[in-house]
């Protein structure tokens, strides 16, 4: 949990620890099952999909244009990371569409 909440410290100050823990609960075994699950790939239109309408439509009540803003915001803001972890690129995206307390 911890390095989960570390990494999502490098692009937010202070994280809501409890939507950490929510998010991490959500993605359950992918998360371990293996390294290409774990990360979201920002330049597959498939993978932003599912990110759109598994993660942001169905847990956080978005509508598919307001989550398709929120990601490509996350993906700019994220540009420059080689590897973008999935519990801190759905924790970002949450933060992005004003939804984190959904995740508390």
């Amino acid at each position: 949990m911890s390095d989960y909440i570390d990494d999502v410290k490098r692009f937010t100050a202070t994280p809501n620890e409890k939507a950490v823990d929510t998010i991490v609960k959500y993605c359950g075994i992918a998360l371990r099952s293996s390294k290409d699950a774990a990360l979201v790939s920002s330049s597959d239109k498939k993978e932003l999909n599912r990110v759109r309408d598994g993660f942001a439509k169905k847990k956080l009540g978005l509508s598919e244009a307001d989550a398709e803003s929120a990601i490509a915001a996350v993906c700019e803001r994220l540009k420059g990371e080689r590897q973008k972890h999935r519990v801190t690129f759905y924790y970002l995206v949450a933060e992005e569409s004003d939804t984190l307390g959904k995740l508390s």
